[in-house]
C-alpha cells in the first residue's frame, strides 16, 4: 500500500522544486538590470595661443564702374574702340547720327539772328520815342509802347541763346566717350543700331588698377573691424583673399564699414581694396576674404570628432560625476586641422568623450578605454 503512494509523492515533489525554480527565474527576470558601461576615451580640453583666419565669403567689384547710355536718340554710326581695351578719360567711344541735331542747331542760329535783328530795331525804336518825349513831340503811351516792345526783343534773344546752348548740347552728346580711365567691356551695340536716349546700354566701363572685395560681418564684429581700419598699414598681411585653393598675392586694406547694419541679416557689409598690376582679378568675381585673427586670449581647443551635430546645433558630452556624462551645447570657432576652436560652451580642465560618442546618450555611464 506504502509502496503504492511512492511514485506519486515523489512527482509531487519534483514538481513544486520545479515551480520554486520558475518563481525564482521569474522574479530575477522582473527585476531591472542597470545598462552596461559604454566604453569611450576621454580627453581633457585644453587651451592654446590660436592663429588662424576667419573667412568670409566676398564678391569683387569695381571701386568705379559706369553703364555707358546714350543721351541723345538715334543710329549708331561709329564705333571707336576694340572690345575689352583699355581706355582714357574723354577717349571717343560711340559716335551717334548728328545730322538732325545738326540741323537743329542751324536752325536755332538763324533764329538767334532773327531775334537780334529785332531787338536792335526795337532799341532803335525805343530811342527815337525818347528823344522826341524830350520835346513833348510824341505821346507818353507810345514811349511805353517802345520801351515795352524792346524788353520782349530782349527776353526773346535770351531764349534764341538758350535754346542754342540746348541744341548745342545735343550734338556733342551724339559723340560718347570714356568718363574716366579704366577698362571698356565687350559692345552691346552694332554699327548702324538704333538706340534710345537714357534707355539702350552700350556698354560698361570700370577701373581695374585696384578693385574693392565686399563682404558682410557680424554686428558682433563692428569693433573689431572698425580698430583693424583706424589701425591699417600700408603692408599688412591681416587681409587675404583666396580663391579655390589658390592665395591672391598682394594684400588688401580695409577701406570702408557701411554706414548701418541690415536688420534683416544682422551683418554690415564692409569694403577692402586690393592693388591689381597684373589685372588677375576682374569685377564680378567670387573668392573667400581671410582675415587674421591672432588674438592674444588663449582659445580653448579641442579634436573635431569629439564633436556631434543635431539640428545645426553642435553639442559634446562632458564626463561628470558618478561616471556619467551629460551632453552640452557649444559654439564653433575655426578649424584648425583636426581640432577646432570653441568660441562657448568649454572650459579648460574638463574632460570630454572623443571616441564612441556615437554610443553615448544623456546620462550614461562610461568607462574610460584609453
Amino acid at each position: 500500500m506504502f509502496s503504492n503512494k511512492l511514485p506519486y509523492f515523489s512527482a509531487a515533489l519534483f514538481l513544486g522544486i520545479l515551480s520554486s525554480c520558475g518563481d525564482k527565474n521569474k522574479q530575477q527576470q522582473q527585476l531591472p538590470t542597470a545598462p552596461p558601461a559604454v566604453p569611450v576615451s576621454l580627453v581633457s580640453v585644453t587651451t592654446a595661443d590660436a592663429v588662424y583666419y576667419d573667412e568670409y565669403p566676398g564678391t569683387v567689384t569695381a571701386l568705379n564702374e559706369i553703364e555707358l547710355r546714350p543721351q541723345v536718340t538715334g543710329f549708331i554710326t561709329g564705333i571707336h574702340f576694340k572690345d575689352g581695351s583699355r581706355v582714357r578719360k574723354g577717349q571717343l567711344l560711340y559716335s551717334i547720327d548728328a545730322q538732325l541735331y545738326n540741323a537743329n542747331y542751324d536752325q536755332a542760329v538763324a533764329n538767334l539772328n532773327v531775334q537780334q535783328a529785332n531787338l536792335a530795331r526795337a532799341q532803335k525804336d525805343a530811342d527815337r520815342y525818347h528823344e522826341l518825349e524830350k520835346n513833348d513831340a510824341v505821346a507818353r503811351q507810345l514811349v511805353d509802347n517802345a520801351d515795352a516792345a524792346l524788353e520782349v526783343a530782349k527776353r526773346q534773344a535770351e531764349a534764341a541763346k538758350a535754346n542754342i546752348q540746348a541744341v548745342q548740347t545735343s550734338v556733342n552728346y551724339t559723340k560718347v566717350t570714356a568718363p574716366f580711365d579704366g577698362v571698356i567691356g565687350i559692345s552691346l551695340v552694332k554699327v548702324g543700331a538704333a538706340v534710345s536716349a537714357g534707355q539702350t546700354i552700350l556698354n560698361t566701363v570700370s577701373t581695374d588698377n585696384q578693385l574693392a572685395v565686399d563682404f558682410n560681418v557680424d554686428q558682433k564684429e563692428i569693433y573689431r573691424f572698425s580698430t583693424l581700419m583706424k589701425n591699417a598699414k600700408a603692408a599688412d598681411s591681416t587681409f587675404t583673399l583666396k580663391f579655390g585653393t589658390e592665395i591672391f598675392p598682394a594684400t588688401g586694406k580695409i577701406a570702408l564699414i557701411d554706414r548701418a547694419v541690415d536688420p534683416q541679416t544682422g551683418t554690415i557689409k564692409t569694403r577692402l581694396v586690393f592693388p591689381n598690376k597684373d589685372n588677375r582679378l576682374r569685377s564680378g568675381m567670387s573668392g573667400t576674404v581671410r582675415v587674421l585673427n591672432n588674438a592674444a586670449a588663449k582659445s580653448v581647443v579641442i579634436p573635431y570628432k569629439a564633436v556631434t551635430e543635431q539640428l545645426g546645433e553642435y553639442f559634446v558630452y562632458v564626463a561628470g560625476d558618478s561616471s556619467k556624462v551629460s551632453q552640452r551645447r557649444i559654439v564653433l570657432g575655426t578649424a584648425l586641422g583636426a581640432n577646432v576652436i570653441v568660441k562657448d560652451g568649454l572650459k579648460e580642465g574638463e574632460k570630454i568623450a572623443v571616441e564612441g560618442v556615437q554610443n553615448l546618450r544623456e546620462g550614461a555611464v562610461i568607462k574610460d578605454g584609453k
